[in-house]
């Protein structure tokens, strides 16, 4: 329930040119302080003072993964409905929101860029990459727990890479996809189906933020060690939700947190991993359930815990409740 104070504190908070700027920016997703001081044309002090303030009004959240902090819209509670409210307001044709953006979308553009070109130069090695902290038969037993035995229909794999978890669970699926946007690693995936003979399975190019499917596509889909990469890992888990089938599985596989923070450059991650809180809100967020959890802990000290997480998709009445009730 929004009360007065906390629709008084929102205004406020927002009360201000930049913190208004600095608004418009977050509905488009989380952003670093460096990527915002970079945007905005700002000094960090100068920045970190509104983020400050529109933090302690509830409109935005904060979380720090080793030296980066991160910052996005509010998950739920009155500084949520208050920051739904005050964008609709927002003048979008306004010069300075429109160049805001530009330089987001060019900042997006450099890292989408960087992290593309690290996948083509690693492509050829990337399985071996992958088993660095944990042995990789580990995490494809427990993802292939989780996908169970039962033969599904429409299999959808996301941000297929080398094609390895693509290979792995189509023979359970009368039809099989795998989806990723690195042409390199597209190359290495189809060589992976064909030499495994999979005639149901195939992959191709495309964007786990826009799926080229309509609603209701696929009974189970797989995301395996891509969400560190993503911008907004929360998205992506959102757009593979609505073409999942009522009763469908989605089956993740990521790092949970740590603090090595050479794979940001190294490796090209974005996030140091997931708590089961974030990941379980995004599942409640995009109409999904929690279903299972499963920890794989690491060979050695030096190496990272992943993480294997289970989400179903409610019957139809549930969900087109829920939808009606979003609307």
């Amino acid at each position: 329930m929004v009360t007065l104070d906390d629709v008084l504190n929102g205004l406020k908070a927002t009360a201000e040119s930049t913190r208004l700027r600095l608004l418009a920016l977050f509905t488009r997703g989380e952003l670093t302080v460096s990527e915002v001081t970079q945007i905005l044309r700002q000094s960090q002090p100068r920045v970190s003072r509104h983020l400050k303030l529109m933090s302690e009004a509830g409109l935005i959240e904060r979380f720090k993964e080793g030296s980066w902090v991160f910052y996005r819209l509010s998950e739920d509670g009155a500084g949520r409905a208050i920051v739904q409210k005050l964008s609709e307001l927002l003048p979008w044709d306004d010069a300075t929101l429109k160049r805001d953006l530009e330089r987001l979308d060019a900042v997006r553009k450099q890292r989408e860029e960087n992290a593309q070109a690290y996948f083509a130069a690693n492509a050829s090695e990337w399985d071996g990459i992958r088993a660095l902290h944990i042995p990789e038969d580990q995490v494809e037993g427990a993802l292939l727990e989780f996908v169970g035995p039962s033969q599904v229909s429409a299999y959808l794999d996301l941000g297929t890479g080398t094609g390895r978890i693509l290979e792995l669970v189509a023979p359970r699926a009368s039809r099989a996809v795998g989806i990723d946007l690195n042409g390199e690693m597209l190359t290495l995936a189809r060589a992976r189906i064909e030499r495994a003979s999979l005639n149901h399975v195939q992959v191709r190019r495309g964007d786990l933020f826009e799926l080229p499917y309509a609603d209701d596509s696929f009974e189970l889909i797989t995301v395996h060690q891509v969400l560190h990469y993503l911008e907004d890992p929360s998205a992506a888990v959102a757009e593979a939700a609505r073409v999942l089938k009522p009763g469908g599985r989605l089956v993740i596989a990521d790092f949970a947190p740590h603090a090595l923070e050479f794979l940001r450059d190294a490796h090209q991650h974005r996030r140091l991993g997931f708590a089961d809180k974030e990941v379980a809100q995004w599942f409640k967020t995009a109409g999904l359930s929690l279903a299972g959890t499963r920890a794989l802990p690491p060979r050695d000290q030096s190496g990272l815990t992943v993480m294997v997480w289970l989400a179903v998709a409610p019957a139809v009445p549930q969900r087109r409740q829920k939808t009606a009730e979003a609307a």
